[in-house]
């Protein structure tokens, strides 16, 4: 009797697993609108069909099937573990006799109308995902392949195991998009170098919160990995290591992929006349030389903007860069500039006499329009950090402002509300980072800040509001590197990717609570190593890490 009542107990524990027995739907990030039923449909994995239906051939569509088959269709943590681990066996095998069982689903079909090629700023990621229990049938239909990789996501996570190759999912029906169009997270690849593996491996986690932009801090003033083939001596004198802590023209190609097959985007960045430190190690003549009482001091500021062979090498430089990187933005950062090099330095105040140039925010303003010259000559769009607005650069009016200020301290909201307000109100479109600097550590349940930010809550109008085109979470890594990048990065991001695709409405923690743990788990249970984000408590397959 004791060892029938454990399974009947473990019974009662499956099933309450299975979706929707509460009337909820625990996708994450949240869709827009969802309901389900305590009805269910088993799936024998070694059956199920997935069935396209298209126009024309996708590849992506094919790829993204073929993920979902890996992912939605684990069993006994089959994924997590990385020793030797006891397997997790599920021991509930006949279902049939539980009164909400109402059949079996032999496969989806998935209907998309177009199948672009490259992800974009404007991509439609809407889908709708039905599973009727009635029919015993499930579609996923868009308009475009993007939404048709979001409705695979949504599908793999509705899915439970119930052991045995057998899994169940419940009577569901959603009609999904994403609140905002920029989902984004930045990745820092200068100040510690992030193998490939690393790199896919956040790829993997931003496509199941459904993140679409990975903005791609590639080279800073720490060390420049980027291998160009117009100026090799950049990354073998700039890199850490010009032999193993690059990124060679076939990696670059490699990670676009891999994005690409996700619906993710690659925003690279060179961020100048800042942060240019490393970049002078591999090309000369190119940085502000500094002085100290009339003196040159040894020291060296930002790209010297008096130089005529500073715009010629960025010119070839974005060139190569912008046939490498196939996305319609660029991010020329821009931020934190300081002006005491230039200041100190003769030739630049010579120069700034001869121009007219009065103060070195005009200086900067000279600089930054003879930079955005030659990006709109390459036929790219840009984005830059707030500090270029703040400094009165004369911006084009496509310019995409990213908003950073006010990302540490207890009243940071005091600073980026009102500088949203101050964007927009001119009509520029914003990128919001400040509350999502995930390199900022603190204890506790921290994603509780990060879910409750709200994009729109500055004094703007509705046509404001519709100017921040999104947000994007912030990992810096100066205390980052491949050993910690994904533990301390996740879930912590799942925060951040609820607060851009889902309902403004969604905003309580308490809520959100249950089904951001299982996010956790489920990305323990596809091989991520992620860190407890909540507590105390467990996941089914944390043993086998």
């Amino acid at each position: 009797m004791y060892a029938l009542s454990l399974v009947q107990l473990y019974v009662v524990y499956a099933l309450i697993q299975i979706q929707g027995l509460d009337g909820e739907v625990d996708v994450w990030p949240h869709p827009q609108s969802a309901t389900s039923s305590a009805n269910y449909l088993q799936i024998d994995s070694t059956k199920f069909v997935f069935t396209e239906k298209t126009v024309e051939k996708c590849d992506l569509l094919t790829h993204a099937i073929n993920r979902t088959k890996q992912l939605a269709f684990i069993e006994n943590c089959a994924k997590a573990g990385v020793r030797g681990y006891k397997p997790f066996h599920n021991y509930v095998r006949n279902l049939k006799l539980d009164h909400n069982f109402k059949g079996v689903l032999s496969g989806i079909e998935v209907e998309v109308k177009t199948c672009e090629q490259i992800p974009h700023l404007e991509m439609n990621e809407n889908y709708t995902l039905v599973i009727d229990s009635k029919t015993g049938t499930a579609h996923i239909k868009s308009d475009a392949i993007w939404g048709a990789i979001r409705g695979l996501e949504t599908f793999s996570q509705l899915i439970s195991n119930v052991g045995h190759h057998q899994f169940v999912v419940n009577e569901t029906n959603i009609i999904d998009f994403p609140r905002f169009g920029y989902r984004g997270m930045l990745v820092d690849t200068s100040r510690h170098y992030l193998p490939l593996h690393v790199l896919y491996e956040n790829l993997d986690a931003m496509a199941y919160n459904k993140l679409n932009v990975f903005h791609w801090h590639i080279v800073d003033e720490q060390s420049f990995p980027y291998v160009s083939k117009k100026f090799p001596d950049l990354s073998l004198k700039g890199a850490y290591n010009p032999e193993t802590h690059v990124y060679t023209p076939e990696d670059v190609k490699n990670v676009i992929e891999y994005a690409r097959q996700r619906g993710i985007r690659v925003l690279v960045e060179f961020d100048t006349p800042g942060h240019t430190l490393s970049w002078g190690k591999g090309q000369k003549d190119i940085l502000t030389e500094c002085y100290t009482n009339g003196t040159k001091n040894g020291k060296y500021g930002p790209l010297d903007p008096s130089k005529d062979n500073v715009y010629t090498f960025l010119e070839q430089l974005f060139a190569e860069v912008s046939t490498t990187f196939p996305d319609q933005y660029f991010h020329l950062g821009g931020d934190e500039v300081d002006f005491s090099c230039w200041e100190s330095n003769p030739n630049i105040k010579k120069f700034m006499n001869e121009k007219g140039i009065k103060t070195y925010s005009k200086l900067e303003d000279y600089y930054m329009q003879k930079v955005l010259d030659i990006v709109k000559k390459l036929d790219k769009s840009y984005i830059i950090w707030e500090e270029v607005f703040n400094n009165g650069v004369a911006l084009k009016p496509d310019t995409v402002v990213h908003v950073w200020i006010g990302s540490w301290g207890t009243d940071k909201e005091k600073y980026w509300r009102p500088e949203l307000h101050n964007v927009t109100v001119k009509g520029y479109r914003a990128i919001l980072s400040s509350c999502w600097y995930l390199d900022l550590i603190s204890y506790g349940s921290d994603w509780k800040g990060y879910y409750t930010c709200e994009p729109h809550s500055f004094n703007g109008t509705e046509e404001q509001n519709k100017l921040v085109i999104g947000g994007e979470a912030a990992l810096w890594s100066e205390y980052i590197n491949a050993a910690n990048l994904i533990s301390r990065t996740w879930p912590r991001a799942s925060a951040t990717a609820e607060r851009l695709w889902s309902p403004k409405s969604f905003n309580s923690t308490e809520k959100a609570a249950k089904r951001f743990h299982r996010q956790n788990c489920l990305m323990i249970e596809r091989g991520l190593r992620v860190q407890p984000n909540e507590g105390p408590g467990y996941c089914q397959c944390d043993y086998a890490l």
